[in-house]
């Protein structure tokens, strides 16, 4: 009986307990669905965060893909310009008074004055009429007023980004020293135009290519950026680290670098270097009139190595004052390519890790240097013609781009193992 009375009590004191531990579930269940909505606000506020740290970066990549433009267009008509031989109808440097062209007819005849007076209309231009002298003006007035908007259109989207705090960490110091470089471009466009100015009414072939190569590196620089936001390196985030094949495929030195990439990485950012050297000299033929001579293709007038080339004394004035030699460098450069990208460019095809944008990008180099090659043979034998020339000097900015674009897409892949 006692062990009967017993059991009952256990079974009287068993509903009580069981309502407890339900209890204390419930509870558990409630701190539960607490923690897992805290959890999803929290992440979805880090997206959010994200999300917006994204569109600004992409809203700053924009802005500076289009002064990239800006500078590509900048490039072809001061090519036009020197190629009318406009250059020297401007014979002030006015940044602010300058930007409003000559309106009246006394405003014109003062312009035309003061081109009068230059020793370049004495000397090639005697007799040119007005109308003459407001078509070679119209050229360079586009040309300067092109540079003044580019420095507007860059300046103040910068200020915007600035004081809205949307500049990535890294990036503010940058952007202000392209701005810097992009004043240093105009005063160097002045200084270029000054050396024309004087008995002998050329511009100096050093300051005209320094003048080329400098807005090549503000194009670089922009351009750099640009990619650096729209296609962030694997490991940070970003498209390139979805466009790499899996990381099981790859094989890894100690620093945690992809191997198989490295050496086309290396390889992509000296084929970019060597675009520059080849623009630069482009500048040098483009100075002392060089594209005028040797209008043969292949050869240069049956020889391979013109015999002239080393002509003058000291030796090293032969590569630049010496339309053979000069010439002779912006060909070689221009063969070494010729066989350099086509290598590169198998060799990326053939790596099955690399990505697909660095092998779009090889692609696009090559597509490029195809297509620049040919313009520049074709502007030769046809001894210089305007659209030809101006084609020519637009191809090599768009060259530059691509191979810029080859190095960045290989760099992104090259990233350390996250």
């Amino acid at each position: 009986m006692m062990i009967d009375e017993a059991r009952g009590d256990d079974a009287q004191r068993e509903p009580s307990i069981t309502s407890i531990l339900r209890g204390r579930s419930a509870q558990a269940l409630r701190a539960a669905w607490d923690n897992c909505l805290m959890a999803t606000m929290l992440s979805a506020a880090s997206q959010a965060g994200s999300l917006t740290t994204t569109g600004a970066a992409r809203a700053i990549a924009g802005w500076l893909l289009v002064c990239c433009a800006l500078v590509f267009a900048i490039v072809v008509v001061g090519g036009v310009t020197r190629l009318t031989h406009s250059g020297l109808s401007i014979t002030e440097w006015q940044p602010i008074v300058g930007t409003l062209p000559p309106i009246s007819q006394a405003d014109w005849d003062a312009a035309f004055a003061r081109y009068q007076a230059t020793p370049e209309y004495a000397q090639v231009n005697k007799g040119m009429a007005l109308d003459e002298f407001k078509g070679i003006f119209w050229w360079e007035y586009a040309h300067r007023l092109l540079g003044r908007v580019i420095g507007v259109i860059f300046l103040v989207p910068f200020l915007w980004f600035l004081v809205r705090r949307q500049i990535p960490p890294g990036y503010g110091a940058r952007l202000a020293a392209i701005f810097v470089l992009g004043g240093l471009q105009g005063a160097l466009g002045w200084y270029m135009v000054k050396s024309g100015l004087v008995d002998d009414p050329r511009v100096s072939q050093f300051r005209l290519t320094a003048h080329l190569g400098l807005a090549l590196a503000i194009f670089a620089a922009m351009f750099r950026v640009g990619l650096s936001l729209i296609r962030p390196a694997a490991g940070r985030g970003g498209s390139a680290q979805t466009a790499l094949p899996s990381r099981s495929a790859l094989w890894y030195s100690p620093s945690g670098r992809p191997i198989g990439l490295m050496p086309l990485r290396r390889a992509s950012t000296a084929l970019a270097w060597l675009v520059f050297a080849m623009a630069l000299t482009g500048g040098l033929v483009a100075g002392i009139r060089a594209g005028f001579a040797y209008n043969t293709f292949p050869l240069m007038h049956g020889h391979v190595v013109p015999p002239e080339i080393l002509m003058l004394e000291p030796w090293w004035r032969n590569f630049f004052y010496n339309m053979a030699t000069v010439q002779f460098d912006h060909r070689a450069l221009a063969w070494m390519l010729a066989f350099v990208v086509p290598a590169f460019w198998w060799r990326v095809r053939g790596k099955p890790e690399a990505s697909r944008e660095a092998r779009v990008a090889a692609d696009a180099m090559l597509a490029a240097l195809v297509v620049q090659i040919a313009l520049g043979i074709a502007t030769l034998v046809n001894v210089v013609p305007l659209s030809l020339a101006a084609l020519h000097q637009a191809g090599a900015v768009v060259l530059f781009a691509a191979a810029l674009n080859a190095a960045h897409a290989l760099s992104a892949a090259t990233t350390r193992k996250g």
